[in-house]
């Protein structure tokens, strides 16, 4: 408001310099245009001289809804048939994708402050599935502002919503660093967690990042999923910490725990057939990330380098229950025993050497759970004493915050004797609104 009066002021007072030699005819000009000028200025909600007493109205599209749209297509091309992983029964998003062109988990999202107490967003992706196209909602959510009256640092969120767990879950497939998502994720959480229920988030008032929370889901999806019609209760909590080094250098670590009883999770294989063998009992995750990062001054846009990784440990300890084809082979026992781990961990470090140009490494390991011996001829759940591991490299272009194309080459020996080395293309374009990716 200062700043504008101050314009205006020296704009009249450059007109009224030159009056002195000016005609009759250009001084009545003058006026008017600094007669316009005021009138301007007036209608913009101040007056001239003066600031108005009366709030003044606030024009804002802060409760309209940001729209926007992701394309997350790509080429890929496999030299195996068959990528089953090992040890896993893993669900049909934590397969690999179609193999050649295919437009890939295509988004819409839209977002915006419900009032002055609550946000609001929604995500949907549009994908393909047995030759058919179909919409699967990926986020449905609110959550409060600091309007809602919960003292400073608390936030909760309900709905559905990539839950905290780890560092990947809270991320969008196509914010990742990569074009798939390492063994772990795809092993123990079908990609991502991302149930019904409810979270809450307390940052602490110390004087480095402290963050806790813990959530209640319905627990539907992996690592519990396949419910039978139960409404089966998970649970989590989770502790995480970080700071700065200097003005260059940031680190952040976190420790998570997801528990639930699984009820009826279905083994199945690459192509989402399920070969009758479905788990009861309780299963736990525990999680541990860390990510470090390094850019001159602080800023990444011109050059940065990143370390991040995550460990994750899976506790089953229930029964195998066995029907149709398999009850058959197994006639003397239709439930099967099992208390057992599995682990997995990723370790990826990306480095941008020029504003628009990146380079990552990305291996990543899974140690699967002993199998009963009962079980022992079943394709998915043995491994036969194989550890499946992955190696990838990627190089992607990034021509502004909305466009980036990547190339990415994978080393996968998901199963004995079956090395998959995969070439993937692909490109992830933003239109709309595109809000700021988490830290």
């Amino acid at each position: 408001m200062r700043v504008s009066k101050l314009i205006i002021a020296a704009v009249i007072a450059s007109m009224w310099s030159s009056t002195a030699l000016a005609s009759d005819a250009e001084l009545a000009d003058l006026r008017a245009e600094v007669d316009a000028l005021k009138q301007l200025y007036a209608r913009s909600g101040r007056s001239v001289g003066h600031i108005k007493k009366n709030k003044p109205s606030i024009f804002s599209n802060s409760l309209n809804p940001s729209i926007g749209m992701v394309f997350n297509g790509a080429y890929r091309s496999y030299t195996e048939k068959e990528a089953d992983i090992a040890g896993f029964p893993v669900g049909h998003d934590g397969h690999r994708k179609s193999e050649g062109f295919a437009v890939g988990e295509s988004e819409i999202n839209i977002s915006a402050s419900v009032d002055d107490k609550f946000y609001g967003s929604f995500t949907a992706a549009m994908v393909r599935e047995a030759g058919l196209d179909k919409l699967e909602l990926e986020e449905a959510y609110i959550q409060t502002l600091p309007g809602f009256g919960l003292f400073d640092g608390l936030t909760a969120k309900f709905g559905r919503a990539f839950w905290t767990l780890g560092y990947l879950n809270e991320h969008h497939l196509h914010a990742h660093d990569f074009s798939d998502r390492p063994l772990p994720n795809r092993a123990f959480l079908n990609g991502a967690f991302n149930d019904d229920g409810a979270e809450l988030t307390y940052v602490l008032p110390t004087q480095f990042y402290t963050e806790v929370g813990g959530g209640l889901f319905r627990g539907d999806d992996m690592p519990f999923g396949g419910a039978t019609g139960d409404k089966t209760q998970a649970w989590s909590a989770f502790v995480r910490v970080g700071d700065d080094i200097g003005y260059n250098q940031s680190w952040r670590v976190g420790a998570y725990r997801l528990a639930s009883d699984a009820v009826g999770r279905f083994v199945k294989s690459e192509e989402g057939e399920s070969n009758n063998t479905g788990f009861y009992g309780h299963t736990a995750l525990d999680a541990v990330d860390v990510r470090y990062t390094w850019a001159v001054n602080g800023n990444p846009r011109e050059q940065e380098l990143t370390l991040q990784g995550e460990y994750f440990w899976q506790h089953n300890e229930g029964d195998y229950k066995l029907e149709g084809a398999n009850a058959k082979e197994n006639a003397t026992k239709s439930a099967i025993y099992t208390n057992a781990h599995a682990t997995g961990w990723y370790l990826q470090t990306v480095y941008k050497m020029a504003p628009q140009w990146r380079v990552g490494v990305r291996y990543s390991e899974l140690s699967p759970a002993d199998v009963p011996t009962a079980l022992k001829n079943n394709d998915v759940l043995n491994a036969d004493g194989h550890d499946p591991r992955s190696l990838s490299a990627m190089l992607d272009w990034t021509n502004s915050e909305f466009s980036r194309i990547r190339f990415q080459y994978n080393h996968n020996v998901l199963a004995k004797n079956k090395t998959d080395d995969q070439f993937i293309i692909q490109y992830v374009m933003s239109i709309g609104a595109h809000g700021a990716h988490k830290y």
